[in-house]
């Protein structure tokens, strides 16, 4: 689950308006089976009037025709100078888009759907959904795990809770916890509030390895007793800036139902899905039943869930077991098809309005009369998702209210979020100027890029960009290298343990500046170039492939962190000894080291023995030192070899060999302190024919101290704390 850095926290400066009376209706009935194309044709139609602020609409000038498509009218404009798209040929862009990444990503399954003018124009399933038995994906009926886009559901559930007045938004979140959960200070001064886990801005660390999905239901857990158990540390005051938190949405999550005393699922269920049927979206998950968990998911969903992926050059497509979230619900289980994502998209454009209430649900106290506008939200909160708490630099997700803004091409801007889970990666964005929603989700771990990327290429098909990506760099940028180059960690990461360490190689990106005058990152998710927007001393750059920006913070005459386009955490430059190429040549020392000590042992003859017997502890002593740490590199390289699959990596997370070879970094690392102690007693010697002739003491104080380095280095990494996974 993805997404999030720099938002400044600010509160609401006005109370909010009330609720509309519609949020507190009871839902109407439920939809037995998924809304055919025929029903959906034209809901803009029989909504006009229920909508809060219509957008003006305008007859299209004659030579803009666009083929008739079933239900769709090709006249009408969005706004002025804004032709919707023609369905035909939509698809005919999206067969061939998604076509071509699925045989070059080795995709399983694609699931997509667009809408637009009130209407859906497009949604279709590519690929399959299993292979074992064979089910093709279905728009209307296949369900794709949707990741973090479930959090728009929270969101939408906290705003409501704050208009109503149940939930102040500047308030410590404690007030809304029970005491187990509450929030200590943990040495920090300031309370974190409600709005800091709106734009992510708590201070937590990120913890995901061994706990956050779970391949095994006997391992679940109810979501109070996790958030319990899983507490991450505060590593900074709240507000300072994004750093993107499950956890926090979690406490969010738990916050509603703690003031409403209703389960999550129930919550979303009622206010939500129910009310605007979607039948086929939910929180709840396949499991047998068990008390303190959830009700699972309706057997017939659970007939029609994608199975995740992974692609193996042997092995082909290898299914991925089912990843189990229901313990932090609210940041990330949901589970719906492209049919009902679309109505959700039309519901976030049309500012919280779906069609009226239906009948059957207006008898019961408090609803609203018949025919009467469904209200999800109110025209406030619609506002709000489209309003940064404290705006950003242009280009840089500002975080409206917990949902991520994205740059568009043509200088346009949508709303939205994405998705990911270990084998499932979605992407959801509505542009409002375009009246325009894209959803796509994929059920392969290699289709991440597919799912980000959408959105924003079907917006530059059919409305073009404002320019092409630049491309040449600036010779000024060459002569302030040293202002930028360097190591920079990000923020999202653990801060302790062996997951501290793991994160330091995962988080880290490094910055230089090419002899052509761009700036380049590389990190383990490739290499990118960018080349400055404006005057390179002023920070500010832009990617010269596509619409990201990264933007640096400047302090004392260097960059001292930078922050990307998603905003999801800070990068921050960092000094020598968090370095992967310093640990790499220390461990590379350390090998050479121990290789050498083994083959002294070996080939010392009789005459070479003679030593005093603080010399013959300490030999020994290395001696045991060289062979713990062969075994603690082959260890650590043996983990890394296998964790290329994610999922084994988050499952099975520390492992054996992990912990193992911790365990022998960490004894040899202690033995370490014995010889350092020893070194004075070494070159005092004894008699000179009962002493270590020079060489060998030189060549036993420089393995020493090659030792105490790499081992102060894996401290620092977090590597030497084998019961801390």
């Amino acid at each position: 689950m993805r997404f999030w850095p720099k938002l400044a926290v600010a509160m609401l400066a006005a109370a909010l308006c009330p609720p509309s009376m519609a949020l507190a209706q009871s839902p109407p009935a439920l939809p037995e089976a998924p809304i055919p194309y025929e029903a959906l044709a034209n809901p803009g139609a029989q909504r006009q009037n229920a909508r809060p602020a219509p957008r003006p609409r305008r007859t299209a000038p004659a030579a803009a025709s666009t083929a008739a498509t079933p239900g769709v009218d090709p006249t009408a404009l969005i706004g002025a100078g804004v032709t919707p798209i023609d369905p035909a040929r939509l698809e005919a862009y999206l067969d061939g888009v998604i076509g071509s990444a699925m045989a070059r990503d080795r995709i399983a399954g694609v699931t997509v759907s667009v809408v637009q003018n009130d209407q859906v124009i497009f949604k279709k399933g590519y690929g399959h959904a299993s292979f074992s038995p064979r089910r093709a994906v279905d728009p209307d009926q296949t369900l794709f795990r949707i990741g973090s886009i479930s959090k728009t559901f929270t969101w939408i559930l906290l705003m409501n809770e704050i208009q109503a007045g149940r939930i102040r938004i500047d308030a410590p979140i404690n007030l809304y916890l029970p005491e187990a959960l509450q929030i200590r200070d943990q040495g920090f001064t300031q309370p974190i509030q409600v709005v800091h886990l709106l734009d992510h801005t708590p201070g937590f660390e990120d913890r995901i390895l061994g706990q956050l999905m779970e391949r095994d239901f006997d391992r679940e857990r109810p979501m109070v007793q996790y958030l319990r158990q899983e507490r991450p540390r505060r590593v900074r005051e709240p507000g300072q800036f994004p750093t993107y938190s499950n956890y926090g949405v979690g406490l969010a999550g738990q916050a509603l139902v703690y003031v409403s005393g209703r389960p999550f699922e129930d919550l979303v269920e009622q206010q939500i899905t129910g009310p605007l049927g979607m039948a086929r979206t939910t929180f709840r998950e396949p499991h047998p039943p068990r008390e303190g968990i959830p009700a699972a998911m309706a057997p017939s969903l659970a007939r029609n869930l994608s199975e995740g992926f992974r692609w193996s050059p042997t092995g082909g497509f290898q299914t991925r077991p089912f990843e189990y979230l229901g313990h932090i619900a609210p940041a990330g289980a949901a589970s719906s098809t492209a049919a009902d994502m679309a109505r959700y998209m039309i519901v976030l454009l049309n500012d919280g309005v779906y069609g009226t209430v239906a009948p059957e649900a207006a008898g019961t106290p408090g609803a609203a009369a018949p025919g009467s506008p469904l209200a999800i939200f109110s025209p406030t909160t619609a506002r709000a998702f489209r309003t940064p708490l404290e705006p950003n630099a242009d280009g840089i997700n500002d975080w409206p209210h917990g949902f991520i803004a994205y740059p568009l091409p043509g200088g346009r801007k949508g709303y939205g979020h994405a998705g990911g889970t270990l084998s499932f990666s979605s992407n959801m964005v509505v542009a409002p100027d375009l009246d325009l929603g894209v959803f796509v989700s994929v059920n392969t771990e290699n289709g991440a890029a597919l799912a980000l990327r959408l959105p924003a290429e079907v917006v530059a098909q059919f409305y073009g960009s404002a320019a092409a990506p630049p491309q040449d760099g600036s010779p000024d940028l060459r002569n302030l290298a040293r202002l930028y180059q360097g190591h920079y960690l990000g923020t999202r990461r653990a801060y302790v343990g062996l997951e501290r360490f793991v994160g330091f190689f995962l988080s880290g990106v490094s910055v230089e500046v090419t002899k052509d005058g761009r700036l380049m990152t590389r990190s383990l998710n490739g290499t990118q170039t960018w080349v400055p927007e404006g005057d390179p001393k002023a920070g500010r750059f832009v990617s010269t492939t596509g619409l990201e920006r990264m933007v640096f913070d400047m302090a004392g005459g260097k960059a001292s962190a930078f922050q990307g386009t998603y905003n999801d955490a800070r990068f921050q430059r960092v000094g020598l000894w968090s370095q992967p190429p310093v640990l790499a040549w220390l461990a590379g020392f350390a090998a050479l080291a121990a290789i050498a000590t083994l083959i002294g042992l070996a080939l010392r003859n009789r005459r070479d023995l003679r030593q005093t017997q603080i010399q013959s502890q300490a030999s020994l002593v290395q001696t045991i030192q060289g062979v713990l740490w062969l075994l603690a590199l082959g260890l650590f390289v043996s983990w890394g070899m296998g964790a290329s699959d994610t999922a084994q990596v988050v499952f099975a997370w520390p492992g054996v060999r992990l912990i193992l070879a911790s365990a022998c970094a960490l004894v040899a690392s202690v033995l370490n302190l014995l010889t350092l102690a020893a070194l004075w007693k070494i070159w005092q010697g004894g008699r000179r024919l009962d002493s270590w002739p020079v060489t060998r003491k030189l060549a036993f104080t420089a393995t020493t101290l090659i030792y105490g380095g790499f081992a102060l280095v894996l401290f620092h990494w977090g590597a030497l704390t084998p019961w801390s996974s």
